[in-house]
C-alpha cells in the first residue's frame, strides 16, 4: 500500500478491520488482535501509531517489528500464517502494515480463548458464537496434515532455497534458517522431534509430489471444434505446483490462436484470449482445488470458441457462485500464500474481479462460473469469428521460406479448416509420401500448423 492509502485509513480511525498499535506492544496483545481479525472479517494493524491518542510514533527497527508480527501470528492456535508485513512512510515516520486476510479457514485461539473483532475492540466469543465459528470454519485443513511418507529429502533443495531467499539474506541462508521459513509458512511440521513436509509443502516443493498425490496434476486438451472429439491434442503436467502453473500457461499460449480482431472497422492484432485472465483461471484452480479428492485432476479444455477450467472440489466455506466476487475463503491458505510470495497471485484478492475486467476489456463476455456436483468450472468465451486468424496468418506466411506446395496447402486450409496427408496427395499426386510428410512437418516446426490425431487419423489445423 502507498502512503496516500495509509493516510486515508489513518484518518478513518480504528474500526472492526483496522487497529493501531505502538512498536512496544506486547506479543500477547498483538496476537490477540491478529486472532480477532482472523476470526471475523480480516483486517490490518498499523504498527507505530498510539491506539489511545492516535499520534503517529513510528517504529525504529522494521526488521525486529516484522519478526514480532510473524511471531505473534505463530502464537495463535493453529499458527496464523501472515503475508510478510510492509513498511510505509507517513509524516516522515516509518509504519509497519500487518495484514490479516478475510475468509481464513480456521478458528484461531490463544491458550483456549477465542476472540473476535467488535468495533474498535477485541471481544471474547461466548460458547454459542464459538460453536457457530467452528461450524463455519471446519476442522484442521487437509493441506496442513503431514504428507504421508514424505521427508525433507523428498523436497527439491533448489526450489526450497530459491523460495527461502525471498526472506533471508545470503549470510543467514543456512539450513536451520531455511527450515524456519518453511515452518513459519506452514510447509513443515515437527513430529517426534523430526521435521516433515505438510501436504502443502510437499505439493509446492516436492521433487515428485505425484508419488503421493497422483491426482495433483493438470490435464490439458485442445479440440479443433466447439465440442469434444475423438482426436485432440493432449498433455498432462505434473511436478510441483508453481512449475505446473508455468507449464500450463506456456502450453495454452502455444496452442492459442493469434490473429486480428475486427470491431467497428478497426483491426487489432492480439491473442485469442487476454493472457492475464487465462493465467488467473489456472492459478485459482491450482490454489483452491480440493487436494483431498483423489482420482480427479484439474482439467483445462480448449475449444475453438472457449476455454473451460475445471478444478475438483466445490466452492469452500461460505462462498457461492452468487457472492464469489465479494467474498473470500481460502481452502488452501498456505498454498495461496506461497503462490502469492512467488508472484502468482495477490493474497488478499483471488483474481475473480480482475479476470472479469480483463475479459470485458478484451471485448469478450465475462467468465461464467458453475459449481458442479463435485467441482467448480470457469468458462472463458473466445472471440469467435471476430478473430481473423487466417488473415493474420497469411501476413506471417509471406515472411516465411515456403515452397509453392506449402502455400497451396495453406490456401486449402483457409477454405476447409483442416488438411490430411491424403488431401495433400490429391493436390500433388506426383509428390512422394515422404515429401508430403516433410512439407507438413516443416509447417508445424515453423509454428504455422498444429498436428492433430495419430497415425491414420492425423490431420492438421491452422495455429
Amino acid at each position: 500500500m502507498n502512503a496516500d492509502e495509509i493516510r486515508a485509513l489513518y484518518h478513518q480511525g480504528q474500526s472492526e478491520t483496522l487497529a493501531f498499535e505502538v512498536e512496544s506492544v506486547s506479543l500477547q496483545r498483538l496476537a490477540e488482535t491478529l486472532a480477532a481479525f482472523a476470526n471475523t472479517n480480516g483486517g490490518m494493524i498499523l504498527l507505530g501509531i498510539d491506539p489511545n491518542s492516535g499520534a503517529i510514533r513510528g517504529i525504529r527497527d522494521a526488521e525486529s517489528a516484522t519478526d514480532k508480527a510473524l511471531a505473534a501470528g505463530l502464537r495463535c492456535e493453529p499458527p496464523l500464517i501472515l503475508p510478510r508485513p510492509e513498511s510505509v512512510t507517513l509524516d516522515d515516520k516509518t509504519l509497519l502494515v500487518i495484514q490479516v486476510a478475510p475468509g481464513l479457514p480456521h478458528a484461531y485461539g490463544l491458550r483456549g480463548k477465542y476472540l473476535a473483532r467488535a468495533g474498535k475492540k477485541n471481544v471474547a466469543l461466548g460458547p454459542r458464537q464459538l460453536r457457530q465459528l467452528l461450524r463455519e470454519r471446519g476442522e484442521r485443513s487437509f493441506e496442513s496434515l503431514p504428507a504421508p511418507g514424505a521427508t525433507l529429502d523428498d523436497l527439491d533443495a533448489t526450489l526450497v532455497e530459491k523460495y527461502a531467499a525471498l526472506f533471508l539474506s545470503e549470510t543467514s541462508a543456512k539450513k536451520d534458517a531455511v527450515i524456519d521459513v518453511l515452518a513459519r509458512r506452514g510447509c513443515l511440521l515437527k513430529e517426534n522431534n523430526t521435521w516433515r513436509p505438510t501436504v502443502s509443502g510437499y505439493l509446492l516443493f516436492g521433487r515428485e509430489p505425484q508419488r503421493v498425490f497422483p491426482s495433483a496434476e493438470i490435464l490439458l486438451a485442445r479440440y479443433a471444434s466447439t465440442a469434444m472429439q475423438d482426436e485432440f491434442l493432449r498433455e498432462v503436467i505434473r511436478g510441483p505446483l508453481p512449475e505446473q502453473i508455468r507449464r500450463a500457461e506456456a502450453w495454452l499460449v502455444a496452442n492459442m490462436r493469434k490473429g486480428a480482431r475486427l470491431d467497428a472497422f478497426q483491426r487489432e492484432e492480439r491473442t485469442e484470449y487476454p493472457l492475464p485472465a487465462v493465467r488467473e483461471a489456472i492459478v485459482n484452480a491450482v490454489a483452491h482445488r480440493d487436494y483431498a479428492i483423489r482420482g480427479d485432476e484439474i482439467r483445462v479444455l480448449m475449444f475453438s470458441d472457449r476455454i473451460e477450467v475445471y478444478s475438483p472440489g466445490r466452492l469452500p466455506g461460505h462462498v457461492t457462485v452468487e457472492n464469489i466476487i465479494e467474498e473470500r475463503f481460502s481452502r488452501n491458505e498456505v498454498i495461496a500464500q506461497v503462490l502469492a510470495d512467488l508472484g502468482f497471485i495477490e493474497r488478499l484478492g483471488y483474481g475473480i474481479d480482475r479476470m472479469i475486467h480483463q475479459m470485458r476489456e478484451w471485448g469478450l463476455p465475462a467468465p461464467r462460473f458453475v459449481e458442479t456436483t463435485n467441482g467448480f468450472k470457469v468458462t472463458l468465451r473466445g472471440p469467435g469469428e471476430k478473430l481473423v486468424s487466417e488473415e493474420s496468418a497469411k501476413l506471417k506466411w509471406r515472411a516465411l521460406d515456403l515452397n509453392e506446395r506449402q502455400r497451396a496447402a495453406l490456401d486449402f486450409l483457409v477454405q476447409h479448416q483442416r488438411i490430411t496427408n491424403r488431401d495433400y496427395h490429391d493436390m500433388f499426386p506426383e509428390v512422394s509420401e515422404e515429401t508430403i510428410r516433410r512439407d507438413l512437418a516443416d509447417l508445424v516446426e515453423k509454428d504455422v500448423l498444429i498436428k492433430m490425431g495419430d497415425k491414420r487419423g492425423t490431420y492438421y489445423i491452422l495455429k
